[in-house]
C-alpha cells in the first residue's frame, strides 16, 4: 500500500473514531498533497509525499518555537499534537552517526575541500538522503566535514 493510500485509510479511521484533531491534521496533509498534484500536474509517489510531510513538520517546529516564545502554550500544544500525527508518516530516520558517515563518503567522493564546495555537496547529499534524514542534521554534518 502506498503512503498516499495509507493516509486516506487513516483519514477514514479517524472519521469513524470521531478523532477530530487527528482528522484535521490528516486533511491538512491531504490538502497539501492535492495542491502539489494540481500545481505541478503530477501524481505523487511516496518520496514526494515524504517531502511534503517533511515540509509540514518543519512548519510545525517553527510554529512551536514562535508560540512558546510568545507565551502561547495552548497553541504550541496544538502544533505538537499535529507534529506527532505527521511524524507517523515519515520513514525511520538515519541516526546522527549514520548521517555523518554518509556525508563523509559523499565529500570524499566529490573531492570537496572547503566551505566553497558546500552547494555542490549539499546538492548531492540532498538527492541521496532526502526523506531518510533530518536536513538540519545533514547541513550541520556537511559544514563540519568541510571545515576540516
Amino acid at each position: 500500500m502506498s503512503l498516499k493510500d495509507q493516509i486516506t485509510e487513516d483519514m477514514k479511521t479517524a472519521m469513524r473514531a470521531k478523532d477530530s484533531e487527528r482528522l484535521g491534521t490528516i486533511r491538512l496533509l491531504q490538502a497539501a498533497m492535492k495542491q502539489k498534484e494540481v500545481d505541478e500536474r503530477i501524481v505523487l509517489d511516496d518520496a514526494a509525499v515524504v517531502a511534503i510531510v517533511d515540509k509540514l513538520i518543519k512548519q510545525r517546529k517553527d510554529s512551536i518555537t514562535a508560540f512558546e516564545g510568545a507565551g502561547r502554550q495552548d497553541l504550541a500544544d496544538k502544533e505538537k499534537a499535529e507534529l506527532a500525527v505527521l511524524a507517523a508518516y515519515l520513514p525511520e530516520r538515519m541516526s546522527e552517526a549514520e548521517v555523518q558517515q554518509a556525508v563523509q563518503a559523499i565529500v570524499a567522493e566529490l573531492g570537496a575541500s572547503g566551505p566553497g564546495d558546500m552547494g555542490k555537496v549539499m546538492g548531492a547529499v540532498k538527492a541521496r538522503l532526502a526523506g531518510k534524514a533530518d536536513m538540519g542534521l545533514v547541513s550541520a554534518a556537511v559544514k563540519a566535514a568541510l571545515a576540516r
